[in-house]
């Protein structure tokens, strides 16, 4: 199949011929021939044939300049799907974000249209009604299934099955005696409208002037970035729901974007005491089924809110009117598969391109937003309190040079006596400690041996509550041995350092009668089984809470009041350019937890450098230190927003060939005095799925078209090659 390529958006087709963008991993468009009496125009949603298969495609524009000698040889559109057509907004998003992060147009579409196969009009569910006698052989399963229909009204066909315990089979058994009948299922009702108006909470005096803010930006409906700036405990949901209120009343839809992670039951039920039903919800938890009907909803503007991860940045809104980042500085927010991008930037981008608000909420703001509301390109809207009259939390450190834990253990004398006095008087305690699993390490204490990863350059960790030894990066896992595999020893293993599984190990040593639970990532099944722990720790049935950064995230634990951090420096040492950042928010969202509701917080630091300038600017709330010595280095070294960095992973499967590769790179860089070129280096996880890594990383000024020159100078180099693989990054968060 011939299809020429052309990048030109007019929005009819008088030449009989469209260019159309195929959800693949493709960046140029193909044409095709519109069949007689099919009428088309740019952003409408149609079905192609491409090779040997059809598949889903938006007509781009008209090709108004066809090749009069393709015209015989062209296929036609298969058909015209009913579905709202693409919005000129959202096909300028998907050509601005692969141009600027070097993607397919093809890979940015896929993600405005993830439903496949299920787009389109939802398809008729059968339903069965008893209306007849009981048939003459009734088995017990037979028995269930009337047991369940009994009522008479009409079910669908699965899920009476379900409930009754028996296969489908049973069911059109009873159809055909004719005591069921078959019916179609009525379509189900579009999702409730919030209402603006439904629980108006009061709001302090200090929050008044936010809440002012937040109404006459969503009513002003141009486009403009506010940065929700305040302390934990602050009220900041309930402030930008305002926005989201005055954007209702202006009948526009509303995105409220979440780390995955944080989208919990404690934020829609905040949400539905507000409006008085929850919104709409867009993640990968959803069914098919659920996620083909929001995605309906939304494009056709049924849906007023949704709250949903970062792919809900590229759905196909009706009248997008405000989007919500909340917790901007969120690390989760970087997709690092497939079309790397940033989710809080585009969100900029997609509202800067819509022509509407754009608001960043965060206690920790990252620094390239602090900037921003430095240099007044952001409006600062501040709440530097918590509502209610509580206190911020009150910070010490526990220096572990001086005070360190017994022999075996991780809990200082001073954090453990500290503990003891919570559960006492009745109150809940947070250890946090960022590493899941048992341990880190396994060793042979005979022979020396550590247990590593087969495939990656990487330790396996003890995973204690799944009997196995772990990969964090490839997923390879292996039972725990009782020999070592080097030295035949026998129950010699020994566990290295600490992970959550073993700090609950030692909680339950330490205080016998207390009720502990592990929040970690390795041990939620379900966004659903999270929201359960999450309100059991709320009703009060835990007195200890022993987490990852999973206990960061928006979380309202009202009777926590004591947070102790077991190994403050764990995250200052891996040299990431981002390391003093992540670790100073993530400390400080942690802390936060603490003291929300009742009582004072307190937090305890345990650390072995309680000079460094973060733990120095934790320990005196002093976040303009933080700040002022974060940007100031950051200004120094032109990292950004100073400057702007891109990397290159080149990977294959020997060393010789992917350093090969990133040496040839390297060398046909084009020269320009605004861009340093460093490497190719061994990326410091060298090995992952059995794949050598090598990374170049690309520097420049801020203002330089960084994106421009990568694609200039990857256009005349050679294309990897056999299991060759090349990836771009720009604009990196993580540098592993």
């Amino acid at each position: 199949m011939d299809h020429s390529s052309r990048r030109t958006t007019t929005p009819a087709n008088a030449t009989g011929m469209v260019d159309v963008l195929v959800p693949v991993a493709l960046d140029q468009t193909y044409s095709y021939k519109v069949p007689r009496g099919m009428e088309l125009k740019a952003g409408d949603l149609i079905g192609v044939p491409l090779g040997p298969r059809e598949v889903l495609a938006v007509v781009w524009g008209e090709n108004a300049n066809p090749d009069p000698r393709l015209h015989n040889r062209l296929k036609e559109v298969s058909e015209k799907l009913d579905i709202p057509p693409l919005k000129p907004e959202l096909r300028q998003v998907v050509d601005w974000v692969a141009n600027y992060t070097l993607s397919p147009r093809g890979m940015v579409l896929r993600m405005c249209l993830r439903m496949g196969e299920n787009l389109g009009p939802e398809r008729l569910r059968p339903g069965v009604r008893l209306v007849g006698d009981p048939p003459k052989r009734l088995t017990p399963a037979r028995q269930r299934v009337l047991e369940v229909l009994s009522d008479r009204l009409l079910h669908g066909k699965s899920e009476a099955a379900k409930e009754a315990g028996v296969s489908a089979g049973v069911i059109d058994g009873l159809v055909d005696e004719g005591t069921l009948t078959v019916e179609p299922m009525p379509p189900p009702a579009p999702p409730p409208v919030p209402d603006p108006e439904f629980g108006r909470p009061d709001f302090s005096p200090l929050q008044r002037a936010g809440v002012d803010a937040m109404r006459a930006l969503a009513a002003n409906g141009t486009f403009h970035v506010a940065l929700l700036d305040g302390v934990t405990g602050s009220g900041k949901t309930e402030v930008y729901f305002e926005a989201v209120a005055e954007t209702i009343r202006r009948g526009k839809q509303s995105l409220i974007l979440m780390p995955e992670i944080a989208l919990t039951g404690q934020f829609l039920d905040r949400f539905a005491q507000r409006f008085g039903v929850r919104p709409i919800e867009w993640h990968s938890e959803l069914t098919p089924r659920t996620r083909a009907r929001n995605w309906a909803a939304i494009s056709s503007g049924t849906a007023p809110v949704v709250v949903g991860a970062r792919s809900a940045l590229f759905l196909p809104y009706a009248n997008l009117g405000l989007i919500v980042v909340d917790e901007e500085h969120d690390q989760a927010y970087k997709q690092d598969e497939g079309v790397h991008y940033h989710a809080r930037d585009m969100a900029v981008v997609r509202a800067h391109i819509a022509k509407i608000p754009v608001v960043l909420a965060s206690a920790t703001p990252s620094v390239e937003s602090e900037v921003n509301a430095r240099k007044n390109r952001y409006q600062r809207i501040a709440l530097p309190s918590r509502f209610g009259g509580q206190h911020m939390p009150h910070i010490e450190a526990i220096d572990l040079r001086r005070e360190p834990p017994a022999r075996g253990r991780f809990i200082s004398p001073r954090l453990a006596g500290e503990i003891r006095t919570a559960i006492e008087k009745r109150e809940q305690a947070l250890l946090f400690l960022n590493r899941r699993g048992y341990a880190p390490l396994t060793l042979c204490r005979a022979c020396g041996h550590r247990f590593a990863c087969t495939i990656c350059d990487a330790w396996l960790v003890d995973h204690r509550f799944r009997q196995r030894l772990v990969c964090h990066h490839c997923g390879f896992s292996m039972p725990r041995p009782h020999l070592c595999p080097n030295c035949s020893a026998e129950e010699s293993l020994v566990a290295v350092g600490p992970g959550v599984e073993r700090l609950q190990e030692e909680a339950a040593a330490l205080f016998p009668q207390a009720r502990t639970m592990v929040l970690s990532s390795d041990l939620i099944t379900s966004i659903e089984t999270m929201r359960i722990e999450l309100a059991e720790i709320a009703e009060g049935r835990v007195d200890i809470i022993i987490g990852t950064q999973l206990v960061a995230k928006g979380h309202n634990f009202p009777r926590l009041n004591l947070v102790g951090v077991v190994d403050a420096d764990l995250g200052l040492s891996n040299g990431d350019p981002r390391a003093a950042e992540r670790t100073w928010q993530l400390l400080n969202q942690v802390i936060g937890r603490a003291g929300r509701e009742q009582g004072r917080g307190v937090g305890y630091l345990q650390t072995h450098q309680p000079d460094h300038p973060v733990m120095k600017a934790l320990i005196a709330c002093d976040r303009e230190a933080f700040y002022d010595s974060e940007i100031e280095l950051r200004e120094k070294t032109l990292y950004p927003p100073f400057g702007r960095l891109a990397s290159l992973i080149i990977s294959a499967g020997d060393r010789p060939s992917a350093e090969g590769l990133g040496r040839k790179l390297v060398a046909l860089a084009p020269r320009d005095e605004r861009v340093v070129v460093l490497g190719p280096a061994e990326a410091p996880l060298a090995v992952i799925k059995g794949r050598y890594r090598f990374r170049i990383l690309v520097k420049s000024a801020r203002g330089f078209d960084l994106s421009d020159y990568l694609r200039n100078w990857l256009a005349v180099c050679p294309k990897p090659t056999g299991n060759q693989k090349l990836e771009v990054d720009v604009d990196p968060q993580s540098f592993l």
